[in-house]
């Protein structure tokens, strides 16, 4: 993933692009590279690949906002970062809503359903929150996890049915799941279709039930996993591992887990994106003479330069200290704000000595504050 092209750069186009002009540099490159065009050439096949993927993530509003904040780490779902979106519990649509729906408007309804009862559907999302330390966020870590999710019975594989055993079509609904139901009313007889009371709605019976999982076909079990937080992830980003969520039915694919990031408050750096910023408190002596001093920075010590005469309140940039870019493309800096201290419980030695360097200043060595109050005479 880390040698991978920008989006933009693939497609020639800027990030403020609009989707016209997306679209537009898109044919364009597709048109030049294309196999057809370009037979036996790898290379042109190559950029062709790659062209499609750009486009395929910038075209899509939800995949290109992803994109731009944290890179392919937010749309590749190998990048252990993929997918930084999306809502705890997500599952697939229920295509039997439709078909409950027509048959209960136009009666029957039992062979549009017959296959609905075995239909792969795809299993829940697992919501998972966990904490990390601020470095393990600016560098990046790999954690063990732990959590439950629903799996296809070891016992019976899923079937639901004890070894040696099968289960049977149920017979009122013929394995749809769904049976015609009619009521008298005062218009007439009406039809509407409904769950199977036989089978609840499953289309099969079971005889000779599943010891392990008690015919369900699926028991919840604890798993570990270890997860990689990539560098640069923020309070409340989300990582989702595709596939570990609860198993899928009759075939289905797995929901995914979802990881929601905690991030504990650092002693001294607060983060603001990808910048870091601290208050530095120095002498009046640093500040009126200059002076190198070693400050923290999230690498180890570092070097500030503090010119003469600076004010209390200036902030200096310390460049690339900040945290990494979850796009691979650099890092933040470190925000250093200087605040004067002023001495407490000064000796009368220094007090005279401090008394006698005040008598010899002048108005030259206090620029601001004769310019204050020359307005104030005005």
């Amino acid at each position: 993933m880390a040698d991978k092209r920008d989006c933009y750069e693939i497609l020639g186009i800027s990030k403020s692009a609009t989707d016209d002009e997306i679209k537009k540099a898109f044919r364009r490159l597709a048109k030049q590279y294309h196999p057809d065009a370009n037979p036996g050439d790898k290379v042109a096949e190559e950029k062709f690949k790659e062209i499609n993927e750009a486009y395929s993530i910038l075209s899509d509003p939800d995949k290109k906002a992803n994109y731009d904040r944290f890179g392919y780490a937010g749309v590749d779902p190998s990048a252990g970062g993929g997918g930084f979106g999306g809502g705890f519990g997500g599952s697939a649509f229920d295509m039997g809503d439709i078909f409950d729906m027509f048959g209960g408007i136009f009666g029957g309804g039992s062979s549009s359903r017959r296959s609905y009862a075995n239909a792969p559907t795809r299993g829940e999302d697992v919501g998972l929150r966990i904490t990390i330390d601020f470095n393990e966020a600016v560098f990046g870590c790999k954690k063990d996890i732990s959590f439950s999710r629903i799996e296809k019975c070891g016992e019976c594989g899923g079937s639901g049915a004890a070894k040696g055993t099968s289960a049977s079509t149920c017979r009122k609904c013929g394995g749809s799941g769904r049976i015609n139901i009619q009521k008298r009313t005062p218009f007439g007889m009406m039809q509407s279709v409904g769950q199977c009371d036989e089978c609840n709605g499953k289309g099969k019976i079971i005889n000779s039930p599943c010891g392990e999982c008690r015919g369900n076909g699926v028991v919840r079990k604890k798993k570990t996993l270890e997860v990689n937080i990539p560098a640069g992830i923020d309070n409340g980003q989300r990582i989702a591992l595709h596939g570990q969520g609860d198993c899928g039915t009759n075939g289905g694919p797995s929901g995914d887990l979802l990881i929601q990031v905690a991030i504990r408050s650092h002693s001294l750096f607060v983060r603001e994106g990808f910048n870091l910023r601290y208050d530095l408190p120095i002498t009046f002596a640093d500040a009126a003479l200059g002076a190198k001093i070693t400050v923290p920075t999230p690498d180890g010590e570092g070097e500030l330069s503090i010119p003469e005469g600076t004010q209390s309140g200036t902030t200096f940039s310390i460049k690339g200290k900040g945290v990494p870019k979850l796009n691979g493309k650099g890092r933040g800096d470190l925000f250093v704000t200087v605040v004067v201290e002023t001495p407490k419980g000064l000796s009368k030695k220094q007090k005279e000595l401090l008394q006698e360097f005040a008598d010899s200043m002048n108005e030259k060595n206090h620029a601001k504050r004769k310019s204050f109050f020359d307005k104030f005479k005005k």
